[in-house]
């Protein structure tokens, strides 16, 4: 039997002990820099989100005819995309709103939004061919995880796209903790992505826009906390609050109108939102700052 020489063994007993203390000291920073576990979405909002997304789909029948007076658009394409799970069926109503009003609307086209990886790579190859098919900018509207995808797309194509409208869409989310946990495990199945991915994929989209963006964000969203969805405000930044359901935006006459806005902007003038007038005031709260400061 092999013995080792006593220096040797008081060498490995000192390398283990300095292992501890490290471990020791890395477990106690970890402690005093991780700030509070993000905040989730109300249960009560969670609870009776599919009853306000009924409503909001039957306000928008009755608001149709009146949604006509919205601001109309100079025939641009507008790239629609959909949330998690979502296809191009659950923007139908939102697309067909904005042919009406003048606008050249484009489905995704790539079926319920799975959020994998490799589906990721096939809206970016569906973008850049519709880039080829059209000569001027194109502004991108995304829904949920749909608004997430259309940032991606703004950073990479910063010269194709017009301007960003998010509804609802968790870019700034801290974690998965910040998403109603029954959906964060749905996706973390469908998508193939563990929850620090999914978390490192959003943090990566806090970064400015190098174009125009909106984002849309209820504090009574019930798929994911709202401060998650808001952007810090700059130059050509802005959130605009909205009362209402988090899967029911794309059917809500409130959403709408605001997304008619911000798309009949001519190229080059971007300004925000304005409540004023009109008792927009009275409809659109005033909107927070940023995400941070809330």
């Amino acid at each position: 039997m092999i013995r080792c020489r006593s220096e040797y063994c008081e060498l490995d007993k000192w390398m283990y002990e300095e292992l501890d203390v490290a471990k020791a000291q890395a477990q106690e920073l970890n402690a005093c820099t991780a700030g509070p576990p993000p905040a989730a979405p109300s249960l009560w909002d969670s609870v009776t989100e599919l009853p306000r997304v009924l409503l909001e789909m039957s306000a928008l029948g009755y608001s149709w005819p009146l949604l006509g007076s919205a601001p109309r658009g100079d025939g641009h394409v507008v790239f629609v995309l959909p949330g998690f799970i979502a296809g191009d069926r659950s923007t139908l109503a939102l697309r067909r709103f904005l042919d009406r009003q003048n606008y050249q609307s484009v489905s995704w086209g790539l079926g319920q939004n799975t959020g994998q990886l490799s589906q990721q790579q096939a809206l970016a190859d569906r973008f850049e061919a519709l880039l080829a098919q059209t000569s001027g900018t194109i502004s991108l509207v995304g829904q949920s995880l749909g608004g997430v995808y259309a940032r991606m797309l703004a950073t990479r194509w910063p010269d194709r796209v017009r301007q960003v409208i998010t509804l609802g869409s968790p870019f700034a989310s801290p974690g998965a903790g910040a998403v109603n946990p029954a959906v964060s495990r749905l996706f973390q199945s469908m998508s193939g992505m563990s929850a620090d991915a999914m978390r490192d994929q959003m943090l990566d989209l806090v970064d400015e826009l190098p174009v125009p963006s909106t984002a849309i964000y209820s504090r009574t969203d019930g798929v994911v906390h709202w401060t998650s969805c808001v952007d810090d405000a700059r130059e050509q930044t802005e959130n605009v609050e909205i009362v209402g359901s988090h899967s029911g935006m794309g059917f809500n006459p409130v959403v709408l109108y605001v997304i008619a806005d911000r798309l009949s902007q001519l190229q080059g003038s971007w300004k925000p939102f304005q409540r004023s007038g009109c008792l927009k005031n009275l409809i659109y709260p005033p909107p927070v700052s940023n995400s941070r400061s809330a």
